[in-house]
């Protein structure tokens, strides 16, 4: 009976405590606030933008080239004999100007020769003189012989006038004298001069050497001026001037030549002065040379093999936009982040792709941002943030 009492008295006090627990649990619950299903906001990307400027922009045609001399010949004697004397820049590199001496040959067998064919003209002279003394008498005594009969008034035949012999001793003093002026010729072509302001670039010649005609002793090449030529594709001729080659007359455009030599970049004038005659077959690129003046007038110099940048300068247009090359979309296409903070799409003009950057003829306004980073996932009026660096370096 006991037992049965204590069951109970425990069943009682353990359906109170369920009691409590329920009317606690469904106070609190009571008390709790409603929650509100709310939309999380979207994450809006960070992007690089870089800000227009319009105005008048000068289109630039880079493209790259060789140095060479404008004229390079070999230096080669015209006659033979044993060299007496080599100048001292006649060595490779050495520089020379104008008419300067750079190699005598031996000048005494050219001298003798001179000497010999100046005898045979004055013996030849000598033998027209007694031809035409004695023709002249010839034909007095024609006039004498045949005075009184009538026919002393017309000219006596051409043997007895000995017009035959004034004939001959004319030609032989014609030849003669041509042999002294070929030993004269042949006696000033025993010093080599220099044709122009130049250099050697290659010399096998000296003292005591015997030198024979037609043999190439250096290579001089001029320092006057210089040539680069520059292969470029058809679209890139449409900018600039070529005289010959492209519409119009005048100068050629423009030439910025950029080259690093002895540890410094450094500029040279030039401009564009032909086209060489040919496509180049291979490439299908027009060889366009540019010519520069005086490459030799600093030093360093713009020396011949040297493998230089050129920037010509071609047309201007007046009201264009440079763009980063970044920013330049498929199909011609840009993001702008217009005032609202929302990516456009925009179609642009695209005069002309470089290697960094791209020219607009239109589709883009002064002031306007322009995206320049990437994105994984782009729509057309999304919401964007601008770095902040971007907006301090716009403002």
């Amino acid at each position: 009976m006991k037992r049965t009492k204590k069951r109970i008295i425990h069943l009682g006090i353990m359906l109170v405590l369920i009691g409590l627990g329920v009317v606690g649990f469904l106070a609190l619950t009571a008390s709790k606030p409603q929650l509100k299903r709310t939309k999380p906001p979207i994450p809006m990307p960070m992007v690089r933008v870089s800000q227009i400027k319009t105005g008048p922009q000068s289109v630039t045609v880079r493209g790259e080239g060789t140095v060479k001399p404008l004229r390079e010949i070999q230096l080669v004697p015209q006659v033979n004999g044993k060299v007496i004397f080599a100048s001292p820049v006649l060595v490779d590199g050495g520089e020379f100007k104008k008419d300067d001496i750079l190699l005598r040959i031996d000048p005494l067998d050219y001298q003798l020769a001179v000497t010999l064919a100046r005898a045979r003209v004055t013996d030849s002279e000598s033998r027209l003189r007694v031809a035409e003394e004695e023709a002249a008498a010839a034909k007095e005594e024609w006039r004498l012989l045949y005075q009184d009969k009538g026919v002393a008034a017309e000219d006596p035949p051409a043997l007895v006038a000995k017009e035959p012999q004034l004939a001959a001793a004319r030609a032989k003093l014609a030849a003669d004298r041509a042999d002294l002026q070929k030993a004269r010729l042949n006696l000033e072509r025993t010093e080599l001069k220099a044709p122009f302001n130049g250099r050697v670039s290659d010399e096998s010649v000296d003292i005591g050497q015997y030198v024979s005609s037609a043999k190439p002793l250096a290579t001089l090449f001029s320092t006057e001026a210089a040539e680069i030529i520059i292969p470029l594709d058809d679209e890139s001729l449409f900018w600039f001037h070529v005289p010959g080659f492209t519409p119009g007359n005048g100068p050629g455009s423009p030439v910025k030549v950029l080259a690093r030599i002895a540890g410094r970049e450094l500029t040279w004038s030039g401009e564009v002065v032909r086209a060489e005659g040919k496509l180049d077959e291979r490439t299908r690129m027009v060889n366009v040379v540019v010519h520069v003046e005086k490459p030799y007038a600093r030093k360093p110099p713009l020396v011949s093999g040297l493998f230089a940048t050129v920037e010509i300068q071609g047309r201007t247009l007046e009201n264009a936009a440079v763009i980063p090359r970044a920013a330049l979309r498929a199909n011609n296409t840009v993001w702008v982040v217009d005032g609202n903070g929302q990516l456009v799409f925009r179609r642009v003009d695209v005069a002309r792709l470089g290697t960094h950057q791209a020219i607009l003829r239109s589709g883009l306004e002064d002031g306007e941002l322009v995206v320049t980073s990437g994105l994984k996932v782009v729509t057309d009026g999304m919401r964007v943030r601008v770095m902040p660096s971007d907006k301090e370096n716009k403002s």
